[in-house]
């Protein structure tokens, strides 16, 4: 989709109002980068296809890679996904907030951009009170992925993140450096048995604690 260059605004992301302001911004179809427990992301509306085409645009990301959604509290599962999963409770109860990526069954009537035309949802809750903050005050859930370009590292600080998207979204939560800064564990859950596709901050023998069955390459 063709596009232009929008100022970009940095805003600390313990600034009085900055969550609202932040929410605010997403539901005016806009792109805000935002501090994780893992990585910087980059989120917008889920729910927005023309949000979602900018964010794969400000991205250069391939259509090909669905977006995850990030919650604030595990019953915000419930926006996205359906059927849950046996194991997703208690994975929840144990990794969650954390760095664990669970894909699930997705709702029907998502945006197909959103999940690139399949029939699953990455859903994680992060660790970090100004991720929360915003994802509460954004109504629960966010699509979010790493902020940075398609292929390049994913960015650690918001200097980072700004070094590859600034005037590709509106707005900048400067958080200070993600505190693990190791991208997330995911685990596929719509698999028998449930499959390890991306090894992350979690040691797949911690995962088996809770889900023995776990394959993994």
């Amino acid at each position: 989709m063709p596009e232009r260059a929008v100022p970009t605004r940095v805003l600390s992301a313990d600034a009085p109002g900055a969550s609202a302001h932040a929410a605010q911004v997403l539901r005016g179809g806009g792109l805000v980068v935002f501090p994780t427990d893992t990585v910087y992301g980059v989120g917008c509306d889920y729910r927005s296809r023309p949000a979602l085409e900018r964010l794969y645009w400000a991205k250069q990301r391939p259509r090909e890679l669905a977006i995850p959604v990030l919650i604030s509290h595990p019953r915000h599962v419930e926006q996205v996904a359906q059927g849950l999963p046996e194991a997703y409770a208690a994975l929840a109860a144990r990794f969650w907030p954390g760095g664990l990526t669970m894909i699930l069954p997705r709702l029907a009537d998502l945006p197909d951009i959103l999940c690139a035309g399949g029939d699953t949802v990455a859903v994680r809750m992060p660790d970090h009170p100004a991720a929360l903050a915003l994802l509460a005050a954004a109504g629960g859930a966010v699509a979010a992925t790493s902020a940075n370009l398609s292929g390049r590292p994913s960015p650690l600080t918001a200097q980072d993140a700004l070094a590859d998207l600034e005037g590709r979204v509106d707005l900048v939560l400067d958080g200070g450096a993600c505190p693990q800064g190791i991208a997330s564990s995911i685990v596929n859950l719509c698999t028998d048995p449930p499959r390890l596709l991306r090894g992350g901050g979690l040691d797949v023998a911690l995962l088996r604690q809770v889900l023995p069955n776990l394959a993994s390459e």
